[in-house]
């Protein structure tokens, strides 16, 4: 809204600082600062709140160390990160860009789910909440969603380069402007270690026969249905001990800004050679809230924890990194820059197999780890969990350079 209000004074009175607001780095920045503020300012309100309505965290007996101690402390504090997200994204981000509208329509529809489940647990005393079949069905609509704006929306689109050699008797002058072919449709998206960088998601039905071209959309449908689902349930298992979940996911955030704000600035993009995405920066301004409010959550969220995100917020933060990720066209880099969620969900996964088939094999059940998700594992092994997460975060750092730096590697 601060946007138009601007851009108004701007046109209209010619008023003096007004043209910062079309900067694309100071609205970033407005957003960080901004979302700080509300989750540090006004997080403390809502916790206050939710411990009168006594929304407090039931801790099953697990036999890990400070367990107890956390008992009764306030869940439902993701209803934080979504408060200091949308209202920033609301004042300063272009409302009519498709991504951002894509991105609200998810962190609202992701955190609905996420409250209804935490509801279910603390009001309705159901421990189970959310009945997993619901939450799968909520992911599937979303991912529909995702899928079928992202496929068919005029506004997603691609610049493809010319080829140096069709541009190679233009003069200097002139060739920066015409290297990039017209905006156009394309199921294109970036894949590592590759020398073109790119996949085409059409190629997986066109194999078969060209004609198939046009039902492209249902593997692009089904394929962003797996990603959001894959990436909500491992930030859902990775939020388990105070401060993981908001900080991996605030590096994983700051990594896709990078990517969001490259990709979309046609400069940067020739020059690393990556895929043109108009209009898709304004993402840039979404997650610069984002960062800010999972940051701010972190001074409530950190060891010992004053408030747990709950379902509210580790489903919402997964939505939102998965559906960046699929716009960006960068989807194929989750198992790399979200490899703390993939570890949580492998670890899992793992665990429950094995011991179902030693169970079937050998009539008593034998385990991987000492307990999963991993992060149990090493409080099992007597880690202070303020030195998991540092620790997990240490990773998280790696695995988001390395993220950056496959961009490169062809």
């Amino acid at each position: 809204m601060l946007y138009y209000l601007f851009q108004y004074l701007e046109n209209e009175y010619q008023m003096p600082g007004a043209s910062l607001f079309g900067f694309l780095t100071f609205r970033a920045a407005f957003a960080v600062i901004l979302s700080l503020s509300i989750s540090t300012l006004f997080g403390k309100r809502i916790i206050n709140f939710l411990q009168r309505k006594q929304v407090g965290e039931t801790i099953r007996d697990l036999g890990l160390e400070g367990q107890k101690e956390k008992a009764g402390t306030p869940t439902m504090g993701g209803l934080i990160i979504i408060l200091a997200t949308v209202m920033p994204v609301l004042l300063v981000a272009k409302l009519d860009n498709i991504y951002i509208i894509l991105l609200l329509v998810t962190t609202l529809w992701m955190g609905a789910i996420g409250f209804i489940d935490d509801y279910i647990k603390k009001f309705k005393n159901d421990k189970e909440g959310l009945k997993g079949k619901f939450k799968i069905i909520g992911q599937i609509g979303l991912g529909i969603i995702v899928g079928l704006t992202l496929f068919f929306h005029s506004e997603v689109t691609i610049k493809e380069k010319i080829p140096s050699d069709m541009i190679a008797s233009v003069s200097q002058a002139t060739s920066q402007a015409i290297q990039f072919y017209p905006e156009s449709k394309s199921t294109k998206t970036t894949i590592p270690f590759v020398k073109d960088n790119e996949f085409d998601y059409a190629d997986l039905i066109t194999w078969i026969h060209p004609t198939l071209e046009s039902y492209a959309w249902i593997v692009f449908v089904l394929i962003a249905i797996f990603i959001i689902a894959a990436v909500s349930n491992g930030a859902n298992l990775t939020d388990g001990i105070d401060g993981l979940a908001a900080g991996t996911s605030a590096i994983i955030a700051l990594t896709l800004g990078i990517f969001a704000w490259v990709s979309g600035n046609i400069i940067f993009s020739d020059y690393l050679n990556i895929m043109y995405i108009p209009r898709v920066e304004e993402i840039t301004i979404f997650l610069a809230a984002f960062v800010g409010a999972l940051i701010g959550f972190l001074w409530y969220n950190t060891y010992p924890a004053q408030v747990f995100m709950g379902d509210t917020g580790s489903l919402t933060i997964g939505g939102i990194i998965a559906v960046i990720a699929i716009a960006v066209r960068k989807e194929w880099l989750i198992p790399l820059l979200c490899g703390i969620f993939l570890m949580e969900n492998l670890s899992v996964v793992l665990q429950v197999s094995y011991f179902k088939y030693t169970k079937k094999k050998y009539g008593a059940g034998r385990r991987i780890f000492k307990m999963s998700p991993l992060h149990h594992h090493y409080q099992k092994l007597g880690y202070h969990e303020s030195k998991i997460v540092t620790r997990f975060w240490i990773v998280g750092i790696l695995l988001a350079i390395l993220t950056i730096v496959t961009l490169k590697i062809r």
